[in-house]
C-alpha cells in the first residue's frame, strides 16, 4: 500500500490492521486504512504535512469517546493522540499536560498533589485533548473553567498558543469545533486541598455515575446535547422510548440519555435509533434533539 509504504519512511509507529471498534467506547466501527501513534509534536507536523500534501482523509482521535464509526471503516489516516503523547509537569498550582492524558489518569494525577476542582470530571471517558476540543462537562464542571491558556496546531501546521479567551469555549463548543486544528498540550490552574478529600469526592462521583449511567455498554456518552430549558434524558424517557431498541443499539433503560450498544450493535442500528429517537421526541414535544456524539462516515 503506497500511503503506507511512505507513512513507514517517516519513521512514526503506525499500524495497518487496526479496526475502529477497538478504539471507540462504542464499540463500533470498520477498518482504517493507516493509524499512527505518534510521540512527539514534530512526529504530529510530519504526518500533518504528509496527509495534506497527498490529499489523504484524516482525522486525530483520543480515547474514541463521543465518536461513532461507520461500520465500513474510514478510507484515510487516523491519528491517534492517547497513552503514546500523554506526558505532564506540575508546578505549584499549575500543571502543563500534553493532549493524550486520559481525563481518569489525569484525575488521579491531580488527587495524588492535593489540586483539587477536577473531581466532577474524573470519569469522563476520553483524553484532555479531545475535552478541550468540545469543552466537556458534568455534574455542572466544564473543563474550561480551569484552562489558562491551550497550545495547538492550526490548520497551516503552525504551533500556536491561545489563551483561555481565545478559546471561545461554550456549551460542548470551543473554537476548535468543526476544524482540524489539533490540540498538543494544555495549561491548567487548580487550587488546593487535601489530596484525601479529594479522593473522597472522585470515588463520590464515580458511585453516582456507576448508579445512574449504563457504564457496563459500550456507548459514546450522552447522544444528544441538552436542548435550551429541557434534559435530553428527560424528553426520551417521558416519550416512553426507555428501553428501546433497534437490534443491539438501545435506548439505555438505565440513563434514557444514552444509546448503548448491547453486544452487536452496528453503526446503521445506531442511526436508524437516533432518527426514532429524535422524530418521537420532535412530535411530542415540539423539541428538535441535537446528536452530540460525532459520526465519522468512510470518506469523512
Amino acid at each position: 500500500m503506497q500511503i503506507v509504504e511512505r507513512i513507514k519512511k517517516l519513521g512514526i509507529e503506525y499500524s495497518t490492521n487496526e479496526v475502529m471498534k477497538n478504539h471507540t467506547t462504542f464499540k463500533i466501527g470498520g477498518p482504517v486504512k493507516c493509524m499512527v501513534f505518534p510521540k512527539t509534536v514534530h512526529e504530529i507536523q510530519m504526518i500533518l504535512e504528509f496527509v495534506k500534501k497527498n490529499k489523504i482523509n484524516f482525522m486525530t482521535i483520543g480515547k474514541g469517546s463521543n465518536l461513532l464509526f461507520d461500520d465500513a471503516g474510514y478510507d484515510g489516516v487516523i491519528i491517534k493522540i492517547a497513552d503514546n503523547y500523554a506526558k505532564y509537569h506540575i508546578e505549584d498550582n499549575v500543571i502543563v499536560v500534553e493532549a493524550g492524558i486520559s481525563m481518569n489518569n489525569l484525575a488521579n494525577i491531580l488527587a495524588d498533589k492535593g489540586l483539587t476542582g477536577f473531581e466532577p470530571l474524573s470519569g469522563i471517558p476520553g483524553t484532555i485533548g479531545g475535552a478541550i476540543m468540545m469543552n466537556a462537562g458534568a455534574y455542572e464542571a466544564e473543563i474550561s473553567e480551569f484552562v489558562e491558556e491551550v497550545t495547538l496546531l492550526d490548520e497551516n501546521n503552525n504551533v500556536v498558543v491561545y489563551a483561555c479567551k481565545d478559546m471561545q469555549f461554550s456549551y460542548r463548543r470551543s473554537v476548535l469545533t468543526n476544524t482540524k486544528m489539533i490540540v498538543l498540550q494544555v495549561k491548567l490552574r487548580f487550587s488546593k486541598d487535601l489530596p484525601s478529600n479529594i479522593k473522597k469526592r472522585i470515588d463520590e462521583y464515580s458511585e453516582r455515575r456507576a448508579a445512574r449511567q449504563p457504564l457496563e455498554f459500550g456507548s459514546a456518552g450522552s447522544m444528544f446535547k441538552r436542548p435550551t430549558g429541557y434534559f435530553a434524558g428527560k424528553l426520551i424517557d417521558d416519550a416512553g422510548l426507555r428501553g428501546f431498541a433497534i437490534n443491539d443499539a438501545q435506548v439505555s433503560e438505565k440513563h434514557a440519555g444514552f444509546i448503548i450498544n448491547k453486544g452487536n450493535a452496528t453503526f446503521d442500528d445506531v442511526m436508524q435509533l437516533v432518527k426514532y429517537v429524535q422524530k418521537i421526541v420532535f412530535d411530542k414535544f415540539n423539541v428538535m434533539l441535537e446528536q452530540e456524539v460525532k459520526v465519522i462516515k468512510k470518506d469523512n
